[in-house]
């Protein structure tokens, strides 16, 4: 991995922040209380086993699912988010897990798709410039913005995807799995475009499973188990506090103690001081 860019100091106030964010499908409670503060230039990694809450959470953000209950701030802000273009035009970008590129079309129609400059006469020379500038920016290794999608590599794709994540200058990226299924070197180019993203003053949101691809680029480790928060830990926080914080061998749960102070302080009829 080539020398990463100097990343600025993130900022004190959070950009994005959840308070109390709940999700419910009918009966099921797939998020509860959830908190979570994103600042301008940092990383914060989203961690948890499967069916922690993760996923529901990311598209909370990208404006898939509403919340059932709590609230979202953006630059101070509360907001909310009817569909995922009302997050976009926000924003907050969203690079799903499976990219959802077009493989049959080249690098600058796959950047602009569904966002093309005068649809109805493509204006195929600004697009192409755009395209490369933002590119370069991402110190991207990609020979052609004319290659087909399908041609490119696993490191090449995720790189076309958060180059059009960039392409309405979002404040908050959200990279849901961006190293899965990557090998050695195509992961470092990942992680280098991480660092980038976040050296240009965005708030970086990345769920991985890849404990060591989280210690490379966070700045903070967000753990969720079964749709709570467990814990919010730095980068050089021991594999065993991590660990148990994902399994629940340890339980950090602020909701929890929240909720077992209440019942506590009911049965002795002290007052809540919650």
């Amino acid at each position: 991995m080539s020398e990463p860019p100097h990343a600025p100091a993130a900022s004190p106030e959070p950009v994005l922040s959840l308070r109390r964010v709940s999700k419910h499908f009918g009966a099921v409670s797939a998020l509860t209380d959830i908190d979570l503060d994103v600042r301008a230039g940092e990383v914060v990694a989203l961690v948890g086993d499967n069916g922690a809450g993760k996923s529901t959470l990311v598209k909370i953000l990208a404006g898939v699912h509403p919340p059932s209950g709590g609230t979202i701030t953006f630059n101070g802000n509360p907001v909310t988010f009817p569909n995922p273009s009302a997050a976009l035009d926000l924003g907050i970008a969203t690079v799903f897990q499976d990219l959802a590129l077009c493989e049959n079309l080249d690098v600058v129609a796959n950047i602009y798709l569904g966002r093309e400059l005068s649809p109805l006469r493509l204006d195929e020379v600004a697009m192409e410039k755009r395209s490369w500038q933002l590119l370069n920016e991402l110190s991207a290794r990609i020979p052609s913005v004319r290659e087909v999608v399908a041609s490119l590599s696993g490191g090449q794709r995720q790189t076309v995807a958060i180059a059009r994540s960039l392409l309405l200058d979002p404040k908050v990226i959200l990279l849901d799995e961006p190293t899965a299924a990557l090998g050695v070197a195509q992961t470092a180019e990942v992680l280098e475009l991480i660092e980038r993203v976040r050296a240009k003053g965005l708030g970086v949101v990345m769920i991985s499973h890849n404990m060591e691809d989280v210690r490379a680029v966070a700045d903070r480790v967000v753990v969720l188990r079964l749709g709570r928060n467990n814990g919010v830990f730095a980068p050089d926080a021991t594999n065993a506090e991590l660990v148990g914080a994902i399994t629940g061998a340890t339980n950090n749960s602020v909701s929890r103690r929240a909720e077992r102070r209440a019942a506590a302080q009911s049965q002795s009829g002290a007052p809540s001081h919650e």
